[in-house]
């Protein structure tokens, strides 16, 4: 997988899924420009990955339009270019049933999972269409694909509409030498599965153990998923190899989801 020039932008690429992927492409000769909402932790990240010019942390939020359009521009300001976008910052928060969900959490899940995504790629994409040449690889869920959860309905409903997007991208520009697709894993053990995921078991009347049980008891593999299986499968689609593959939402959970 050689992509020495190629440019790449994840988001929330300091820890978890996104960082997993930011390490795949540095091996492949990628340059990555990586956002978080924390300085410590951005530098941490470039201290460990070790990689020279090659690796930049911009902090910023992805709730934020601002900040979203500001990693682009600081990515093609300082490489020249954006080849490679993976828009992985996402979540959402005040887990509750819909009769109790507020109007804050909503919002909040709006712009961490859709408006951000939204935001970035139509920053992105005219550096792709000027070279012809571009891969977007949105994080989805296998709650994207199923509704069987209680208490993160807002969550369950947008990375259902993200899959929507990610279609409705791929079509726009399927001719342009530009892909699109959704990853959507399985339950993984990230940081920040640990920081939310206790209130959203609390919600749902259960221990975060059971939560996390949950996902495992309903893939055919009978664990959670791993970041290193989701960056194999962004490995695939960025590649010169993955240029016939767009639109698709492809499944890294275990065999979890019915389709």
């Amino acid at each position: 997988m050689n992509l020495d020039g190629r440019v790449a932008v994840v988001t929330g690429g300091s820890r978890g899924i996104g960082r997993g992927i930011v390490e795949a492409l540095l091996a492949d000769g990628a340059n990555v420009v990586i956002s978080g909402r924390s300085e410590a932790k951005g530098k941490e990240a470039l201290d460990e990955l070790a990689a020279g010019d090659r690796a930049q942390f911009v902090p910023g939020d992805v709730r934020l339009q601002s900040d979203v359009e500001g990693l682009i521009d600081t990515a093609v300001a300082h490489y020249g270019r954006v080849d490679i976008l993976v828009n992985n910052a996402g979540g959402s928060d005040g887990f509750a049933l819909i009769h109790e969900l507020t109007d804050e959490a909503w919002t909040n899940a709006l712009n961490w999972n859709i408006n951000a995504v939204f935001w970035a790629t139509r920053r992105a994409v005219p550096s792709m269409l000027a070279r012809g040449w571009g891969r977007i690889i949105n994080i989805s869920s296998v709650e994207g694909k199923q509704g069987n959860k209680a208490a993160v309905s807002h969550y369950i409903t947008n990375k259902h509409a993200l899959n929507g997007f990610t279609k409705a991208t791929a079509f726009e520009y399927g001719t342009s030498g530009i892909t699109c697709n959704a990853i959507c894993p399985g339950a993984i053990e990230t940081d920040m599965m640990k920081d939310a995921g206790p209130a959203a078991a609390a919600s749902a009347g259960i221990t975060y153990a059971e939560f996390l049980q949950t996902y495992a008891n309903d893939a055919a593999i009978k664990r959670l998923n791993t970041v290193e299986e989701v960056a194999a499968m962004a490995r695939l689609l960025v590649s010169d190899a993955g240029a016939g593959i767009t639109g698709a939402l492809l499944n890294v959970d275990g065999g979890t989801a019915a389709w």
